[in-house]
């Protein structure tokens, strides 16, 4: 009841304390006015209304309301939940394992981290929750949500979620754990080095460089190219996403940034060093893959130092910075929206993929054709007693690669990299 009735006050301390956003341009005179018609009210609302309510819990929710009516990703945010937000960027932090933004009032999935418990439980971008532990999501604000989410390591929440197509909400118990949010993932298949970034943190970059050194000591000269995988990639630190870029770039711009205050604009360029030395690259994105991952692919498509495979990208075009204030929390305030090398903002449009290839599963179809060598009297081919034991071990090796089983935007990818590598193989020669 005190949720509901502290949530009523928020609302109607932000509609008096809004006008202090747009206090740039105003008269100070005007400023006054605004600024005893909020003590006003507060003094009121402190003083008579049918329950006690502290100074801290009017401030907060009147600076919440103000903020996020701002655009979802601005925020107020406690001492407690910036120092949860500082942990994220590092590396770990406890709770359920997903993505967040606010979508009409409820939590909308951007993406499920890999091998987390939202992923395992079979949660996907683009969900809305719409209840947590049975009470409505509509009228809390992100952090609120959030914090209601997590909790300690190995306790369930239960979860009722909104998803296209579907007609019934869905419920999930999920069990919290702490979340590694560990940034890179890689592996060789069949000659073609796989990358896959999770998410944009301050160990993305080192990361990075160090999958491509043991991809190419390992494979030597067999290297055919890369995949980099930024599929449900939700974005983060945004200096990440601009050094991950340059590693593939040798020179062009990378991403430029649009501020109110003109001054502060900025635009930022690749120095020369292509970390693959122009190997091929096919970049694999989808409507998970947002802000630092669309800055990214932004980035090498318009660059054409890349392929683009995939869906359509989240759209999330748009800088936060996170300004702290001392023994106060912080404020995270959008600053500036990006665009990409081409000019084009991406906000609430995201990036189409060079090659459309939607979300599909792979059926391995099974039948019979005769062959020469089914012929009865055919000829023998005389190399064929000399099959290597190698070939067989090397197929076995191959076929152990179950994400090529599973994975049809993976497999559109492998193979755009064998055909880009045959095909600059016989062009050099020619030449």
């Amino acid at each position: 009841m005190k949720y509901k009735i502290l949530k009523q006050i928020s609302v109607f301390l932000f509609i008096i304390i809004l006008p202090f956003a747009l206090f740039a341009g105003t008269s100070e005179h005007e400023k006054q006015r605004q600024l005893h018609l909020f003590n006003i009210v507060y003094d009121k609302v402190k003083s008579t209304y049918v329950e006690p309510v502290t100074d801290k819990e009017l401030i907060q929710n009147a600076l919440n309301g103000m903020l996020s009516s701002l655009d979802p990703h601005s925020s107020y945010l406690t001492a407690e939940e910036f120092q949860d937000t500082q942990s994220k960027t590092t590396g770990k932090f406890g709770g359920l394992g997903i993505e967040v933004t606010m979508d009409n009032g409820l939590v909308k999935i951007i993406s499920p981290i890999d091998d987390s418990p939202a992923s395992k439980a079979g949660i996907e971008p683009g969900d809305l929750i719409t209840h947590i532990e049975d009470m409505p999501v509509m009228g809390m604000s992100l952090h609120e949500a959030v914090s209601r989410m997590r909790g300690q390591p190995n306790t369930v929440v239960n979860l009722k979620i909104k998803r296209e197509n579907v007609n019934k909400l869905l419920d999930f118990k999920v069990k919290r754990e702490l979340i590694d949010y560990s940034t890179i993932k890689y592996k060789i298949i069949d000659h073609v080095g796989y990358i896959r970034i999770i998410t944009f943190n301050d160990q993305t970059h080192p990361k990075l460089l160090e999958a491509i050194k043991a991809i190419e000591k390992q494979e030597s000269t067999a290297l055919k190219g890369y995949v980099l995988d930024l599929r449900n990639n939700p974005g983060g630190l945004f200096e990440e996403s601009i050094t991950v870029a340059n590693t593939f770039l040798d020179e062009g711009t990378i991403v430029s940034t649009k501020w109110r205050n003109k001054a502060n604009n900025d635009t930022y360029y690749a120095e020369k060093g292509d970390a693959i030395n122009g190997m091929p690259l096919a970049v694999l994105i989808n409507g998970g893959s947002a802000s630092s991952s669309e800055i990214v692919a932004g980035a090498l498509k318009d660059n054409k130092r890349a392929i683009l495979l995939g869906t359509q990208t989240f759209g999330k075009g748009s800088v936060q910075l996170i300004i702290p204030i001392k023994d106060a929390g912080a404020v995270k305030l959008t600053t500036a929206r990006f665009y990409t090398p081409s000019g084009q903002s991406i906000q609430a449009l995201g990036i189409t993929p060079d090659i459309e290839v939607p979300l599909a599963k792979i059926e391995k179809i099974n039948y019979t054709m005769f062959k020469e060598s089914d012929l009865k009297g055919a000829l023998k081919n005389e190399a064929s007693d000399k099959k290597s034991s190698v070939d067989t071990k090397k197929q076995a090796e191959s076929d152990e690669n179950q994400l090529i089983k599973t994975d049809y935007q993976l497999n559109r990818a492998l193979d755009l990299i064998k055909a880009l590598s045959i095909y600059e193989t016989q062009h050099y020669k020619k030449k």
